[in-house]
This record gives structure tokens, sequence and C-alpha cells, in this order.
């Protein structure tokens, strides 16, 4: 199959990727986000598609995917701000400029970790799983846990007050 004929068959085929957006999401702006990402996901990766496979079903599932994905890293975000208010601390009733220190005082304890530490740290707060912090690394699944405990600790002494 042809690159333009591939093209072709997606773009033909997008506009039935629009209810499914809208279930997983419940919402017409991110349901539009999540079609796009889907489009350029399956134009960037059209080496993996066997033709004559059904092009709704391979489209949904990587819509399908990056949704599951994304809702995972949201996940992560929560972590974060749960780290925050673990330590007793909540921006919503500090002043703008205190939560601006704030979020400076974190951003220096991350970038002040040992450099073995820090960057699977800073991948896990950026929502990537511990798995794909080990590839990417090429480190053993049970250093980038450990790693990124001990990171942990070193943050909660680093900004407990």
């Amino acid at each position: 199959m042809s690159i333009q004929e591939f093209d072709n068959l997606v773009l033909t085929n997008a506009e039935s990727l629009k209810p499914f957006a809208i279930t997983l999401t419940r919402d017409n702006e991110a349901a539009k986000d999540l079609c796009q990402e889907t489009l350029c996901k399956a134009l960037a990766h059209r080496d993996k598609y066997q033709a004559g496979t059904n092009i709704k079903a391979w489209l949904s599932t990587i819509m399908r995917n990056i949704f599951i994905n994304d809702y995972r890293r949201s996940g992560r975000k929560k972590i974060v701000v749960n780290t925050i208010q673990h330590f007793n601390i909540n921006p919503a009733f500090a002043p703008a400029s205190d939560r601006s220190l704030l979020v400076k005082e974190i951003n220096t304890a991350i970038y002040n970790l040992p450099a073995i530490f820090k960057t699977a740290c800073i991948l896990y707060l950026q929502g990537y799983k511990y798995q794909e912090i080990a590839v990417e690394l090429n480190e053993p699944l049970g250093t980038i846990k450990s790693r990124i405990h001990f990171a942990r600790k070193m943050l909660k002494k680093q900004i407990s007050r």
C-alpha cells in the first residue's frame, strides 16, 4: 500500500473516530484533541498497519491506548500534588507569590538531586511508567524503582519545613 493510499484511507475514516472519542473523554474539546493525536500517531506509524485489516479497529485501538496512557499520566500528576499536600503545604490558600516560591523550591530540590536519581525522578514525574523509564535508561526495573524511592525520600527531607 502506498503512502498516499494509506493517508486517504485514514482520512476517510477519521470522522468515525469522533463518537468513540466523545465516549472516552465525555468532553467535546478533549475528544477533538484525542482524534487529532490519534491521526498523528496513525500517520507516524503507518508502517505498522497491515494492508487488508480493519482500519477503523486499528485507529480505535490507537485512540484507546492514547486515552489510557494520558489517564495514567494524569494519575501520576495527582501523586505530585498529593506529595505537596503531604508536606502540609496548601498552595490554594497561599498568596500567589508564595505559590511561585513553592514551585521554585520544588524545582530546585528536584534539580539538586544527585544525577543518578534525578533523571529517573524527572521522567517519573513527567508521567512515564517504571518500565518505560527502565527501557529508556537501559537499567533493570528494580534499580529504577529504588532510585525513584530514594529520590522521593531526599525530596521530602529537602522540602519539609
